[in-house]
């Protein structure tokens, strides 16, 4: 047996070896996608000197690729090329939204709040709210990598555990849990805005609402906690040695006077808001529904949703800051909405080309010609239901790997398999979501994930011979564990027929 765990063990280490030296290769995102941009350019040209055509299995349309490595080619390039970037969905949407979150998080409303939470668990849910308070972290981008994970390891030495559980935990919840919540962030209106990009390759006028997984979301929620907990209370935490050879206890700061101040005024602006959403949409005659049916599916309350994100957490930030007294006047207010755009900067360089790149796959037509030869392949091999929705988690999966960003990978990828599972009848919301689970659960063991290295540096602080393997070694449990929930979730869901966000089917419409 000693032998057997030996071998493996190298033949992991040597897997781990193999996947960090490839994405070490692989060059910046955005130069990713202008290479993509320019191999689109380039095919086009080659596939156009060829007969090739295909029928588009709903409307009898004859498709063939249009070339842009000619002069009308040029022509279309330079005239579309302002348009591809200001029009491209997600864009606007992240940027809408980051300016709320990015005042909240500046003025300390959101590291106050996660604080709060954790501290006031009792201590046979602790494990339970720290991987829940992970999970709930990701509306604020990486938050809670940079103040929970600390935090949790802290809180767990001080009650007599191990720190590295502690880390553990709460990294499952950040990051395996990265596609779970209870509210909407800054990543759902962003991968909706890609989803809709590349359903309209299809569907021209097809929309794709930012809460369109939000059912989903919120049944992961729960299991993904539940699940967590499970992993690190029977799985990581036994094997870990004993508390008091991780050193001495570290005293937990409480929260100071102005910050439990400035969480009151906070919760008061919560409960204002909270009323005045429910009066807007649980009446028949709402002010939020949509004014000609009534109906909540398209009404200004789901179209509006990042209008909601960013004036909520404008105003919890604003209503913190002000009673914490980190906020002394509206040029306090500019510089903390300032310094959340100032980071996204390198988003906005690799929107530019991915915007340019999935343009120029729909102009080409070469996404329309693939997504019909794709499922008219799915169709021959007979791999369709619930066989090719696993098979599309582990292909998500296994590209993370190599591929940390969410966005980046799905701009890839959406353009492709969205169109492709539209033609076998499949929403590209539900497509949406079975990405989302494959993205999610390879993120704590994949050294290509930004985080990773300040992962690395907190588990050496109670651990200085630990190393990438280290790190790898404890949260491989989270990751087969919940593939296997959210795999089980998902079938679930599938057999049920179950709406995976609001309007969102599994399935199309027939036409």
């Amino acid at each position: 047996m000693k032998f057997f765990r030996i071998n493996g063990a190298r033949l992991m280490a040597r897997f781990l070896d193999v996947v960090e030296k490839t994405g070490n290769l692989l060059p910046q995102p955005g130069t990713i996608f202008a290479l993509f941009a320019l191999g689109v350019i380039i095919v086009s040209g080659i596939v156009a000197r060829f007969d090739l055509a295909v029928t588009h299995p709903g409307t009898g349309e004859i498709i063939r690729p249009v070339s842009l490595l000619s002069v009308e080619g040029l022509h279309i390039i330079l005239t579309t090329m302002v348009d591809n970037f200001t029009g491209f969905a997600p864009l606007g949407t992240v940027l809408v939204a980051m300016l709320g979150i990015g005042l909240a998080e500046s003025t300390g409303f959101i590291g106050a709040a996660l604080k709060k939470l954790v501290l006031a668990a009792p201590a046979h849910l602790l494990t339970f709210v720290i991987v829940l308070a992970g999970v709930m972290s990701n509306i604020a981008s990486g938050v809670g990598y940079v103040l929970l994970v600390p935090l949790a390891g802290i809180i767990f030495k001080a009650v007599g555990r191990n720190p590295l559980a502690g880390l553990a935990a709460a990294f499952a919840g950040v990051s395996g849990g990265y596609s779970a919540n209870l509210l909407l962030g800054t990543i759902d209106p962003l991968l909706a805005g890609i989803s809709q990009e590349a359903a309209r390759i299809v569907t021209p006028d097809y929309l794709v609402n930012p809460a369109c997984n939000y059912y989903f979301m919120v049944a992961s929620t729960f299991i993904i906690a539940l699940a967590g907990t499970w992993v690190t209370e029977r799985l990581v935490e036994p094997r870990l040695p004993r508390p008091e050879k991780t050193g001495p206890a570290e005293e937990i700061q409480e929260l100071t006077p102005a910050e439990k101040r400035g969480l009151r005024f906070a919760l008061i602006t919560v409960l204002v808001i909270t009323a005045l959403l429910l009066w807007g949409t649980i009446p028949a005659s709402g002010f939020l529904r949509d004014p000609e049916t009534g109906s909540l599916l398209h009404s200004p309350f789901l179209s509006g949703i990042v209008a909601l994100i960013f004036i909520i957490a404008f105003l919890c930030g604003l209503a913190y800051g002000f009673g914490a007294g980190t906020l002394t006047s509206d040029k306090d207010v500019m510089k903390g909405m300032s310094k959340a755009i100032s980071t996204m900067g390198t988003y906005v360089v690799l929107v530019f080309f991915a915007a340019q790149f999935v343009a120029y796959f729909d102009m080409t037509r070469l996404g329309l010609i693939v997504a019909v030869e794709g499922a008219e392949l799915l169709k021959a091999l007979g791999l369709v239901g619930i066989p090719l929705m696993i098979m599309f988690v582990l292909v998500a999966a296994l590209i993370n790997l190599c591929m940390g960003s969410a966005s980046a990978k799905w701009a890839i990828m959406a353009p492709v398999f969205i169109p492709m599972f539209m033609l076998v009848g499949y929403s590209p919301e539900f497509v949406q979501v079975v990405y989302r689970i494959g993205d999610s659960v390879t993120n704590i063991i994949s050294p290509m994930m930004s985080y990773f290295a300040l992962i690395l540096a907190f588990v050496e602080k109670y651990d200085e011979n630990a190393g990438l393997g280290t790190v790898i070694a404890l949260m491989l449990p989270y990751t087969l564990v919940f593939t296997l929930f959210w795999m089980v979730l998902l079938v679930i869901w599938m057999l049920l027929g179950l709406p995976v966000g609001p309007g969102a089917e599994i399935h199309l419409p027939a036409a």
